[in-house]
């Protein structure tokens, strides 16, 4: 349990002293005398039981005990004024956006019921969707130029700084035309692949690997053919007027293919089947829109999937 002895102003002082070295600056930039600023720290050391500053020659160091104390003074600090900040932002049109990153499948399916029960929240943030391949959206996730990923798991070397957050599992699917040769069921599927254009995800994708996998594990080790695509927009309309065969996540094609626009290949893909959820920097405290935007998607996830 907190100590209730413990104020915002203890907090704010102790980071001003531990920044500045200084009690005379600190008390300065707090706008207080320096015997307050004095009486603070001391009041701060009898919570803690242990001395958090203590003479270095003319001046003061921070102690072995202050050094821990102040990671977590500092991040409840930071926490405390991005919560009033996102407060009162959200209060004006011209607070900044959230911004979001997808993958197609979950841009397709899951965004826009998502934005929907965002809508009805009237928060009046504006939200900024992007799409692309996986590697893109985590390194600017990494950077701060998003807020959020939502998509597949990506592999462990390329998790680090990051938190994940499971929401459901999704396969990789076989797309086509509705009247496609191959549904016809008179030609083996794997070995018919190689007679038609292939759309595949490109090699920087998070299902690339996976695709390859499962095609060399049933005998398929060239397609000769080949256009690489991470646009579903493309593969929607390039499907309507050829017999090209389109591998891609479930969710990119399901609403198509509900609507009996394009049909699957029965090819069996569960062992394609991966994690699909919220990806986020282990440093970041959402604001409340961006809490409410998260609940909303973890709600259309629950519907759709």
């Amino acid at each position: 349990m907190i100590d209730s002895r413990v104020k915002f102003r203890h907090l704010q002082t102790f980071v001003e002293v531990a920044r500045q070295k200084s009690v005379m600056k600190a008390a300065e930039l707090l706008h207080v005398s320096q015997p307050a600023v004095t009486k603070t720290i001391r009041e701060l050391e009898e919570v803690l039981g242990v001395d958090v500053f203590e003479r270095d020659g003319r001046g003061i160091k921070i102690t072995r005990y202050g050094e821990v104390f102040l990671r977590h003074a500092g991040a409840a600090l930071t926490a405390l004024r991005q919560g009033l900040d996102s407060v009162s932002q959200e209060q004006f049109a011209d607070a900044p956006p959230i911004r979001i990153g997808a993958l197609p499948t979950v841009s397709s399916r899951i965004m826009p019921r998502a934005m929907e029960l965002f809508l009805r929240e009237k928060t009046w943030s504006r939200v900024k969707i992007v799409t692309g391949e996986n590697a893109v959206l985590l390194e600017e996730l990494r950077v701060g130029d998003l807020d959020l990923v939502v998509g597949r798991l990506a592999g462990a070397e390329k998790m680090a700084g990051f938190s994940f957050e499971h929401l459901y599992s999704e396969q990789v699917v076989f797309a086509v035309r509705v009247g496609h040769p191959l549904l016809n069921g008179r030609q083996s599927l794997f070995s018919g692949l190689g007679n038609y254009t292939v759309l595949m995800p490109t090699r920087g994708s998070i299902i690339r690997p996976v695709v390859e996998n499962f095609l060399i594990a049933n005998g398929v080790s060239n397609l000769p053919d080949q256009i690489e695509t991470v646009s579903d927009s493309f593969g929607r309309a390039f499907l309507r007027s050829s017999d090209a065969i389109w591998i891609i996540s479930n969710g990119v094609v399901a609403g198509e293919v509900a609507d009996g626009r394009l049909a699957l290949l029965p090819i069996d893909t569960v062992e394609t089947k991966g994690p699909v959820g919220l990806t986020m920097r282990t440093d970041a405290v959402p604001s409340a829109s961006q809490a409410i935007l998260m609940q909303t998607i973890r709600e259309a996830a629950r519907e759709l999937s």
